[in-house]
């Protein structure tokens, strides 16, 4: 189905494929998945760039015309045509929870065909569709992740990969990677308590309350201490260490704090596949055995002014009561033996021309391991910068882009 409006920058094209829920079971059972294609109405015999959205368990942007929205789409737009893949388990591809409820064990076998092995497989099935002998891919966070995956399982099908703040570590145990995290979230608790210095008294305060029960969301959840510490996952966003000072302006026990606060956790039964397969994610060739609840430093332990960032712990699923209902799903989850996403020799010998946005301070993705990463990559070209956090794309997607797809053309230009 196409949708076009002389008055609109794009024309919007909607693709529907039913495919494997495993694709190594082609005659078992099937689920939808929905991608949007995007042109310029100037630009739909444009080669195609395949947009991979963070998550997991995000569905990808829905565009808006007028500014073009989200902000990296107008640049795209002057090179490519656009797909949009609401990957498997999100959006208008068949959703995680909307049908009938399986025992946990059934629910665990079915989340295990939705990583980014999974996604790739459901990519390559719609290039197929549409005819297209190679594309590009941009990653954002665990898009990243499903791109490098896609070098990995298909790296004839790409022309050029770009990866912004998600340039996974290939090989590490998960342990190693969210000891990294946490390293960089001791930094970032830092930088904001210098900031705000006032604010670590107001922390004080308000984890007083939690402990005596007396904050509450909107959905009547009471706010223990350690739940009310994952709000620093905002501090590896752009504006994040201002939405946080603001939150802890407002009086605990007002309603706009309780709102504001529910907004800025990142855990919560509104997106359930978010949290149960988050730290697989991470894994290649390991289970992950809460594997962010076992290796949190001691400083964090002991200081709850230092606050946790996109750490899932099996207290999500007792502390959150819309998660509730996933506690037995996640442990099965946690102790699944997840395959090996990426292969480093496979990856050694690839010849697409890579670009990828590396942040300085990201607690999502940590520097040092994306580094790592990018030297496997014989035509990688990194740009390090400090000057945007994880959701650098959102909020400065023309100037990202640009500069990614300069790297990758110059590269191209150097080996003729």
């Amino acid at each position: 189905m196409t949708h076009s409006d002389d008055a609109a920058p794009f024309v919007l094209t909607e693709h529907e494929l039913s495919l494997p829920l495993d694709h190594d079971d082609p005659d078992g059972e099937t689920i939808d998945i929905f991608a949007r294609e995007v042109a310029a109405n100037d630009g739909r015999d444009r080669p195609f760039l395949v947009y991979l959205q963070g998550g997991p368990g995000q569905e990808a942007p829905r565009p808006v015309a007028t500014p073009a929205q989200p902000s990296w789409l107008g640049r795209a737009l002057r090179d490519y045509r656009v797909l949009m893949l609401d990957q498997r388990g999100t959006g208008r591809s068949t959703p995680f929870g909307a049908g009938p409820q399986l025992p946990p064990p059934q629910q665990a076998d079915y989340l295990s065909h939705l990583r980014a092995d999974a996604i790739v497989r459901d990519a390559e099935c719609f290039r197929a569709h549409l005819g297209v002998d190679r594309w590009s891919v941009l990653g954002q966070s665990f898009g990243g992740f499903c791109a490098l995956r896609y070098l990995t399982d298909a790296p004839d099908s790409l022309r050029e990969a770009y990866f912004t703040g998600g340039l996974p570590p290939v090989g590490r145990p998960v342990d190693e990677i969210y000891a990294a995290t946490f390293s960089v979230m001791r930094g970032k608790n830092q930088t904001y308590h210098r900031r705000y210095p006032e604010d670590r008294q107001r922390l004080h305060r308000v984890l007083e309350l939690c402990a005596a029960g007396e904050v509450t969301l909107p959905d009547g959840d009471v706010v223990t201490p350690r739940r009310f510490r994952t709000i620093g996952n905002r501090l590896g966003m752009h504006g994040g260490a201002e939405e946080l000072h603001h939150l802890l302006e407002r009086d605990p026990r007002s309603p706009a704090f309780c709102y504001d606060l529910a907004a800025a956790m990142p855990f919560t039964g509104r997106n359930p596949l978010y949290a149960v397969i988050h730290e697989s994610s991470y894994s290649d060739g390991h289970p992950t055995r809460w594997s962010a609840q076992r290796v949190m430093p001691d400083d964090f332990h002991d200081d709850l002014t230092l606050l946790t960032g996109e750490h899932i712990f099996d207290w999500h699923f007792e502390d959150c009561s819309d998660l509730a209902p996933y506690a037995e799903l996640a442990g099965i989850l946690a102790e699944h033996e997840w395959p090996r996403l990426y292969d480093a020799e496979v990856l050694a010998s690839v010849d697409v021309p890579c670009a990828a946005a590396v942040y300085a301070d990201d607690p999502f993705v940590e520097r040092e391991l994306s580094k790592e990463t990018a030297q496997l990559l014989p035509r990688m070209r990194t740009w390090v910068t400090p000057d945007y956090e994880h959701n650098g794309l959102r909020v400065a997607g023309e100037l990202i882009l640009d500069r990614l797809f300069g790297l990758a053309r110059d590269q191209q230009r150097a080996t003729g």
